[in-house]
Protein backbone atom coordinates (compact mmCIF):
# COMPACT_ATOMS: atom_id res chain seq x y z
CA UNK A 1 0.00 0.00 0.00
CA UNK A 2 3.01 2.50 0.86
CA UNK A 3 4.64 1.50 -2.41
CA UNK A 4 1.53 2.61 -4.33
CA UNK A 5 1.10 5.72 -2.65
CA UNK A 6 5.31 6.45 -3.13
CA UNK A 7 4.55 5.61 -6.76
CA UNK A 8 1.52 7.77 -7.42
CA UNK A 9 3.31 10.59 -5.58
CA UNK A 10 6.30 10.24 -8.47
CA UNK A 11 3.82 9.90 -10.71
CA UNK A 12 2.37 13.36 -10.44
CA UNK A 13 5.40 15.15 -9.25
CA UNK A 14 6.57 14.11 -12.66
CA UNK A 15 3.17 15.31 -14.40
CA UNK A 16 3.83 18.59 -12.37
CA UNK A 17 7.49 19.08 -13.59
CA UNK A 18 6.64 18.30 -16.82
CA UNK A 19 3.85 20.46 -17.28
CA UNK A 20 5.92 23.41 -15.57
CA UNK A 21 8.92 22.97 -17.94
CA UNK A 22 6.20 23.36 -20.96
CA UNK A 23 5.52 26.77 -19.61
CA UNK A 24 8.46 28.75 -20.38
CA UNK A 25 10.16 32.59 -19.92
CA UNK A 26 11.37 33.80 -23.18
CA UNK A 27 11.86 36.87 -24.91
CA UNK A 28 9.58 38.22 -28.02
CA UNK A 29 9.88 41.24 -30.52
CA UNK A 30 6.39 41.98 -31.64
CA UNK A 31 5.44 44.75 -34.40
CA UNK A 32 2.48 46.26 -34.66
CA UNK A 33 -0.33 48.51 -36.30
CA UNK A 34 -2.98 50.35 -34.56
CA UNK A 35 -6.22 52.45 -35.74
CA UNK A 36 -7.07 55.37 -32.60
CA UNK A 37 -9.99 57.35 -31.76
CA UNK A 38 -8.54 60.68 -29.66
CA UNK A 39 -10.54 62.03 -26.91
CA UNK A 40 -10.78 64.87 -24.79
CA UNK A 41 -8.18 67.75 -25.61
CA UNK A 42 -6.51 65.73 -27.66
CA UNK A 43 -10.08 65.75 -30.17
CA UNK A 44 -10.37 69.02 -30.36
CA UNK A 45 -6.92 68.93 -32.61
CA UNK A 46 -7.30 65.65 -34.07
CA UNK A 47 -9.47 62.98 -35.52
CA UNK A 48 -8.54 59.07 -36.06
CA UNK A 49 -5.08 58.30 -36.88
CA UNK A 50 -3.09 55.19 -37.23
CA UNK A 51 -0.35 54.37 -35.31
CA UNK A 52 2.65 51.24 -36.35
CA UNK A 53 5.42 50.25 -33.71
CA UNK A 54 7.62 47.53 -32.44
CA UNK A 55 7.84 45.69 -28.50
CA UNK A 56 10.62 43.99 -26.51
CA UNK A 57 8.88 41.89 -24.69
CA UNK A 58 9.76 39.18 -21.72
CA UNK A 59 7.17 35.98 -20.39
CA UNK A 60 8.47 34.49 -17.85
CA UNK A 61 7.91 30.82 -16.68
CA UNK A 62 4.43 32.17 -14.36
CA UNK A 63 3.22 34.36 -17.73
CA UNK A 64 4.14 37.79 -16.45
CA UNK A 65 5.28 39.68 -19.21
CA UNK A 66 7.17 43.18 -19.04
CA UNK A 67 7.80 45.08 -22.22
CA UNK A 68 8.94 48.25 -23.83
CA UNK A 69 6.67 49.35 -26.79
CA UNK A 70 7.48 52.41 -29.20
CA UNK A 71 4.80 53.87 -31.50
CA UNK A 72 4.69 56.09 -34.27
CA UNK A 73 1.18 57.83 -34.93
CA UNK A 74 0.51 59.48 -38.02
CA UNK A 75 -2.75 61.13 -39.72
CA UNK A 76 -4.00 63.73 -41.94
CA UNK A 77 -6.82 64.26 -40.10
CA UNK A 78 -5.71 67.81 -38.15
CA UNK A 79 -8.95 69.79 -37.08
CA UNK A 80 -7.49 72.75 -35.13
CA UNK A 81 -6.44 75.68 -38.14
CA UNK A 82 -3.27 77.01 -37.28
CA UNK A 83 -2.67 78.28 -41.14
CA UNK A 84 -5.53 81.05 -40.70
CA UNK A 85 -3.19 84.19 -40.73
CA UNK A 86 -1.71 83.08 -43.71
CA UNK A 87 -4.68 82.24 -45.97
CA UNK A 88 -5.96 84.67 -48.66
CA UNK A 89 -9.45 84.90 -49.67
CA UNK A 90 -10.52 84.39 -53.45
CA UNK A 91 -14.32 85.03 -54.85
CA UNK A 92 -15.01 82.91 -58.23
CA UNK A 93 -18.17 82.00 -60.12
CA UNK A 94 -18.76 79.11 -56.94
CA UNK A 95 -17.96 81.63 -54.01
CA UNK A 96 -15.69 82.19 -51.42
CA UNK A 97 -12.43 79.95 -50.76
CA UNK A 98 -9.81 80.49 -48.91
CA UNK A 99 -5.73 79.16 -49.37
CA UNK A 100 -2.93 79.70 -48.61
CA UNK A 101 -0.22 81.93 -51.05
CA UNK A 102 3.45 81.59 -51.31
CA UNK A 103 6.19 84.17 -51.63
CA UNK A 104 5.20 85.04 -55.16
CA UNK A 105 1.69 85.51 -54.58
CA UNK A 106 0.80 82.19 -56.05
CA UNK A 107 -1.43 78.92 -54.45
CA UNK A 108 1.10 76.94 -52.11
CA UNK A 109 1.48 73.53 -52.14
CA UNK A 110 1.41 73.16 -48.08
CA UNK A 111 0.35 69.90 -46.31
CA UNK A 112 -0.63 69.52 -43.06
CA UNK A 113 -0.50 66.31 -41.26
CA UNK A 114 -0.89 64.95 -37.61
CA UNK A 115 2.83 63.59 -36.54
CA UNK A 116 3.37 61.71 -33.29
CA UNK A 117 5.18 59.10 -31.02
CA UNK A 118 4.55 57.54 -27.84
CA UNK A 119 7.58 55.12 -25.61
CA UNK A 120 6.05 52.98 -22.53
CA UNK A 121 6.91 50.28 -20.43
CA UNK A 122 4.30 47.99 -19.29
CA UNK A 123 3.91 45.11 -17.50
CA UNK A 124 1.19 42.41 -17.20
CA UNK A 125 0.20 39.15 -16.63
CA UNK A 126 -1.08 35.83 -19.14
CA UNK A 127 -4.23 34.30 -18.24
CA UNK A 128 -4.67 30.25 -19.84
CA UNK A 129 -8.64 30.93 -20.87
CA UNK A 130 -9.35 29.21 -24.51
CA UNK A 131 -5.48 28.84 -24.98
CA UNK A 132 -4.21 26.53 -27.29
CA UNK A 133 -1.06 26.02 -24.95
CA UNK A 134 0.80 27.13 -21.82
CA UNK A 135 2.31 30.26 -23.64
CA UNK A 136 -1.05 31.32 -25.10
CA UNK A 137 -3.80 33.31 -23.60
CA UNK A 138 -5.90 36.48 -22.77
CA UNK A 139 -3.34 39.31 -21.71
CA UNK A 140 -3.74 42.21 -19.22
CA UNK A 141 -0.89 45.05 -19.21
CA UNK A 142 -0.50 48.53 -17.44
CA UNK A 143 2.07 50.96 -17.67
CA UNK A 144 3.46 54.43 -17.94
CA UNK A 145 5.59 56.44 -20.06
CA UNK A 146 5.95 59.36 -22.52
CA UNK A 147 3.70 60.37 -25.37
CA UNK A 148 4.42 63.48 -27.87
CA UNK A 149 2.13 65.03 -31.20
CA UNK A 150 2.25 67.85 -33.27
CA UNK A 151 0.94 69.70 -36.81
CA UNK A 152 3.24 69.05 -38.87
CA UNK A 153 3.36 71.72 -41.40
CA UNK A 154 5.21 70.58 -45.08
CA UNK A 155 5.89 73.17 -47.82
CA UNK A 156 6.42 71.15 -51.06
CA UNK A 157 8.01 73.54 -52.75
CA UNK A 158 9.82 75.70 -49.91
CA UNK A 159 8.06 78.93 -50.84
CA UNK A 160 6.73 79.83 -47.81
CA UNK A 161 8.79 82.12 -45.63
CA UNK A 162 6.76 82.00 -42.47
CA UNK A 163 7.35 78.24 -41.76
CA UNK A 164 10.53 78.41 -42.96
CA UNK A 165 13.25 77.26 -40.41
CA UNK A 166 12.64 77.63 -36.90
CA UNK A 167 9.75 79.93 -37.73
CA UNK A 168 7.72 76.75 -38.05
CA UNK A 169 7.88 76.46 -34.56
CA UNK A 170 5.14 79.05 -34.17
CA UNK A 171 2.83 77.10 -35.57
CA UNK A 172 3.47 73.07 -34.82
CA UNK A 173 1.87 72.69 -31.66
CA UNK A 174 4.54 70.21 -30.60
CA UNK A 175 2.86 69.21 -26.89
CA UNK A 176 4.41 66.27 -24.89
CA UNK A 177 4.09 64.44 -21.15
CA UNK A 178 3.86 61.63 -19.28
CA UNK A 179 1.15 59.28 -20.80
CA UNK A 180 -0.32 56.19 -18.56
CA UNK A 181 -1.18 52.85 -21.05
CA UNK A 182 -3.55 49.93 -20.90
CA UNK A 183 -4.04 46.68 -22.82
CA UNK A 184 -6.35 43.71 -22.65
CA UNK A 185 -6.49 41.14 -25.61
CA UNK A 186 -4.84 38.05 -26.79
CA UNK A 187 -1.33 36.32 -27.60
CA UNK A 188 -1.28 33.49 -29.90
CA UNK A 189 1.77 31.47 -29.88
CA UNK A 190 2.18 28.60 -32.58
CA UNK A 191 3.99 25.52 -32.66
CA UNK A 192 6.09 27.11 -35.63
CA UNK A 193 8.05 30.38 -34.88
CA UNK A 194 6.21 32.39 -37.38
CA UNK A 195 2.59 32.22 -37.00
CA UNK A 196 2.15 34.01 -33.75
CA UNK A 197 0.52 36.99 -33.10
CA UNK A 198 -1.66 39.36 -30.59
CA UNK A 199 -4.76 41.61 -30.60
CA UNK A 200 -6.96 43.26 -28.47
CA UNK A 201 -7.98 47.08 -27.09
CA UNK A 202 -5.03 49.70 -25.97
CA UNK A 203 -5.85 53.16 -23.88
CA UNK A 204 -3.65 56.20 -23.28
CA UNK A 205 -4.28 58.75 -21.04
CA UNK A 206 -1.46 61.76 -21.03
CA UNK A 207 -1.27 64.75 -18.90
CA UNK A 208 0.60 67.33 -21.60
CA UNK A 209 1.79 70.62 -21.93
CA UNK A 210 2.70 72.48 -25.11
CA UNK A 211 6.80 72.91 -25.34
CA UNK A 212 6.23 76.05 -27.70
CA UNK A 213 4.95 78.24 -25.04
CA UNK A 214 3.44 80.56 -28.02
CA UNK A 215 1.77 80.45 -30.45
CA UNK A 216 2.28 82.92 -33.71
CA UNK A 217 -1.20 82.32 -35.16
CA UNK A 218 -3.00 83.54 -31.97
CA UNK A 219 -0.47 85.91 -30.36
CA UNK A 220 -1.11 84.32 -27.22
CA UNK A 221 1.15 82.11 -25.09
CA UNK A 222 -0.01 78.43 -24.36
CA UNK A 223 0.31 77.10 -21.02
CA UNK A 224 -2.76 74.94 -20.69
CA UNK A 225 -2.21 71.92 -18.93
CA UNK A 226 -4.01 68.90 -21.58
CA UNK A 227 -5.54 65.67 -20.90
CA UNK A 228 -4.98 63.91 -24.23
CA UNK A 229 -6.56 60.46 -24.53
CA UNK A 230 -6.30 57.80 -27.14
CA UNK A 231 -8.56 54.93 -27.87
CA UNK A 232 -7.81 51.99 -30.42
CA UNK A 233 -7.47 48.49 -31.69
CA UNK A 234 -4.10 46.64 -32.25
CA UNK A 235 -3.08 43.58 -34.02
CA UNK A 236 0.62 42.67 -34.21
CA UNK A 237 3.34 39.60 -35.30
CA UNK A 238 5.19 37.99 -33.12
CA UNK A 239 8.55 36.92 -33.09
CA UNK A 240 9.72 34.27 -30.03
CA UNK A 241 13.60 34.40 -29.01
CA UNK A 242 13.49 31.27 -27.06
CA UNK A 243 16.01 28.24 -27.51
CA UNK A 244 14.10 25.36 -27.07
CA UNK A 245 12.10 23.92 -30.23
CA UNK A 246 8.42 24.38 -30.08
CA UNK A 247 7.46 20.71 -29.69
CA UNK A 248 9.76 19.89 -26.84
CA UNK A 249 6.99 22.46 -24.42
CA UNK A 250 3.91 22.41 -26.48
CA UNK A 251 3.37 18.49 -26.28
CA UNK A 252 2.98 16.85 -23.44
Amino acid sequence: MLSRALILCLISFSLSAQLDSNRVGFFMVGVNFSGQVPMADLANRFGPNLSAGGSLIYKTKRNFLFSIDGNFMFSQNVKENVIKNMQVTYTNQNGNYSTVVDNEGMPADLRITERGLGIHLMAGKMFKFLSPNENSGFVVMLGAGYLQHKINLYDANQRIAAIRGTMVYGYDRLTNGISFSQFIGYIYLSKSRYTNFYAGFEAFQAITKSVRKFNYDTGLPDTKQRLDILTGFRIGWILPLYKKKPAEFYYY
